[in-house]
């Protein structure tokens, strides 16, 4: 079959359910599609089409519909992710906006946290922000750090701050003031004026996107939002009517940052939400395999066509985290933790002006493409240097769509070759060995920060281009294990179908840790908790309720919080003691060392509404027989300096207790799986292949 299966095969009844997970990269868009009554997996790639987002959605319709009989009548859950919002970030097409704030507070944005990008470098600047300084305009209006106000919001100098935006070509205002996170009046006052003022401009205030404390970070956040807006709104309004008209019932759902899911309607004002959801769902989708599969301690590795994803799973769970990067910009909502580099299957290989040889970070995506598919591309990349070296070419790609062509990729890399005067193959082994080595760095941080050893985790790759560079990486790192998922390619789109919809809530409090603060604590609970709950409700979550709480706290003086897991009973019950322990030793956990006697601050009351998602059962195979298989025919690699003959073998027909010893090739519709020497491979219950290297 065109598609991967797991399972009978079944003829596809009309009116049957399926569920439909979709994620757009920027190479391709990836379809993970589940029969819900038998079972059956159907998984699709479709190459991106980068003029008109959201063709491609129509086509991998119509492609399942024709090779797999499924009716779009049929879908009653269909999830999406995709890169409108951070392409929009990093491209900086978003709209012209302006910047409402305090007079006198009008360089927030440009001051930010003085810090610079990179501290080691003598030429590091930072990034041109997205808001023009001629579009931050100072309000008169000023609250006190506790809300109360000191002076009201000057509405002549709102009128005149909005005409000047709208002769400046502004399409919408962001309103951010000091305080407004204790309260939200004079921010509303302002937004009220402008849509009176002027009703074809969009507004928002930095307290309804993100109420925290920091000035910057909140402006920030809703500065992101609103960059967006147009575009993501545009996107999402264009995709319902399309499936409309394709006959797809069901709700458009949306995968978040923080590893959920939302409906479409509140992602058209949340819009900041989804910046990084397509990472944020492969982390996912990761971390459910790796639970089926029994791995607790995983390395992700997601590689598209542009850009490479790390991330831990640590006792079986993601890990979250604040300020990870939107482009050149710190998201300051909760997030899956994610690290990147741009280096990808697409990224293009050259000589910097040191002579010296570099791997992108520009890609040629998927418009050309790498030069081996035929698209026009002349330039060399990973992917060429991967099919010249032997391990791609042998079975069409990306589900029949494209077929590589050595010789394109050969002359590609023969160009640069001549400029290092090296051969093509020393030249494509080079551009692996300098893509893996600039990885190696960006992982050896994550580590480093998280505090954990490498070689006690299982290295996961995912996405097309994971599983053809992802063990020599975990080699790299002397990691002894990598396990590779039946459809490595579609992870992504696998994880927006088995999220849950999560919904992120946050209350600034800013109080010392003592029975004092206990009524102030209870009242923000109380308020996020109904905020919680009425938000699952829109989003028409009907089942079990899950509310996680954790706090951002700080010892006196401290110029930052550690976020620590709370118990609701504590602050409901006033046990300030267990709150102060809980802070302790999570402080310990992170820095080695706690101060007990060290009053402390709690800052921030978090909590997590999370409504589960469907259960999803995927076919497990009964009987494991374990038996030594052999390739389907020898191929030439070069590997080790020199070509030789290493096994071919088909993954849908391998079978669980299979077992064989690279090197070798495992092909398979959505991804290569390049398999080094030393490694012993064996086919799990699930259909994951595990590699072991010897100690």
């Amino acid at each position: 079959m065109t598609s991967a299966t797991i399972g009978n095969s079944i003829n596809q009844a009309s009116g049957e359910d399926w569920k439909v997970g979709v994620d757009i990269g920027g190479t391709f868009i990836d379809f993970c599609a589940l029969e819900a009554r038998s079972g059956r997996v159907a998984s699709l790639k479709v190459l991106t089409t980068p003029d008109d987002p959201g063709a491609e959605l129509m086509t991998g319709l119509t492609l399942l519909a024709e090779r797999e009989g499924l009716d779009p009548a049929a879908i009653s859950r269909f999830v999406h992710g995709t890169t409108v919002g951070i392409n929009t970030v990093i491209q900086r097409r978003g709209v012209s906006l302006a910047l409402l704030t305090n007079a006198g507070f009008e360089d927030v944005i440009e001051l930010a946290r003085l810090r610079m990008p990179d501290v080691y470098s003598l030429f590091c600047a930072r990034p041109d922000q997205l808001i023009a300084r001629d579009m931050i305009f100072g309000i008169p209006a000023r609250l006190r750090a506790n809300g109360s106000e000191v002076r009201a919001p000057d509405m002549a100098v709102v009128e005149k701050a909005v005409s000047a935006a709208k002769a400046k070509g502004a399409k919408g205002i962001i309103v951010s003031f000091l305080h407004a996170w204790r309260n939200s009046t004079q921010e509303i006052a302002v937004r009220q004026e402008i849509e009176r003022l002027a009703p074809d401009l969009f507004v928002f205030t930095s307290s309804e996107v993100w109420p925290v404390i920091r000035e910057y970070e909140r402006t920030t956040t809703a500065i992101l939002n609103g960059y967006v807006h147009p575009r993501i709104s545009g996107y999402l309004t264009a995709l319902q009517d399309r499936l409309k008209s394709r006959g797809v019932t069901a709700p458009a759902l949306l995968t978040k940052s923080n590893g959920g899911v939302m409906n479409a309607a509140e992602g058209k004002r949340s819009c900041v939400q989804m910046l990084l959801s397509g990472t944020a769902s492969g982390v996912i989708g990761a971390a459910w395999l790796a639970r089926r599969a029994g791995e607790r301690q995983v390395l992700t590795l997601d590689i598209g066509g542009t850009s490479a994803d790390f991330a831990l799973i640590i006792d079986g769970k993601p890990q979250f985290g604040f300020g990870e990067l939107v482009g050149e910009f710190p998201l300051h909502i909760p997030s899956v933790s994610v690290s990147s580099i741009g280096i990808g299957g697409g990224s293009i290989a050259g000589i910097d002006e040191h002579g010296v040889l570099r791997v992108g970070p520009a890609s040629a995506g998927s418009v050309p493409g790498p030069a081996c598919y035929g698209r026009g591309g002349t330039e060399p990349t990973v992917t060429d240097a991967m099919a010249v070296c032997g391990w791609l070419g042998h079975s069409e790609m990306a589900y029949g769509q494209l077929r590589i062509d050595a010789g394109l990729a050969t002359a590609a890399v023969g160009r640069l070759a001549k400029q290092i005067d090296r051969s093509v193959e020393a030249t494509a082994q080079a551009i692996l060995d300098v893509a893996i080595s600039e990885m190696f760095v960006e992982v050896e941080k994550l580590a480093s920060r998280a505090g954990v050893d490498l070689r006690e985790f299982t290295l996961m790759p995912f996405g097309g281009g994971g599983p053809m560079l992802g063990a020599f990486l975990a080699r790299e790192f002397g990691m002894s294990r990598v396990i590779a998922s039946p459809r490595p390619g579609v992870v992504s789109a696998l994880g927006g179908l088995v999220a849950d919809l999560r919904g992120d809530f946050i209350r600034t409090v800013f109080v010392l840790v003592f029975e004092e603060a206990a009524p102030a604590l209870r009242e923000a609970l109380d308020t996020l908790i109904q905020e919680g709950r009425a938000w699952l409700a829109e989003q028409g979550h009907q089942g079990p309720v899950d509310l996680r709480i954790s706090a951002d706290m700080r010892y006196v003086g401290q110029s930052f919080e550690i976020e620590v897991p709370i118990e609701p009973a504590w602050i409901h019950d006033g046990n300030c003691a267990a709150m102060e322990t809980a802070f302790h030793a999570m402080h310990v956990q992170l820095y080695d060392f706690s101060d007990p006697k060290g009053e402390v601050e709690l800052v921030n009351l978090r909590l997590s509404a999370i409504g589960a998602g469907p259960a999803l059962e995927f076919p497990v195979a009964v009987n494991e027989v374990a038996s030594l298989v052999s390739p389907e025919r020898m191929i030439q690699v070069y590997t080790g300096g020199v070509f030789g003959d290493i096994g071919l073998f088909r993954r849908d027909e391998l079978s669980p207790g299979e077992h064989f010893s690279g090197p070798a090739v495992v092909a398979q519709d959505d991804t290569t799986f390049a398999i080094p020497v030393g490694a012993e491979a064996s086919v799990d219950r699930h259909l994951n292949i595990h590699l072991t290297f010897a100690e």
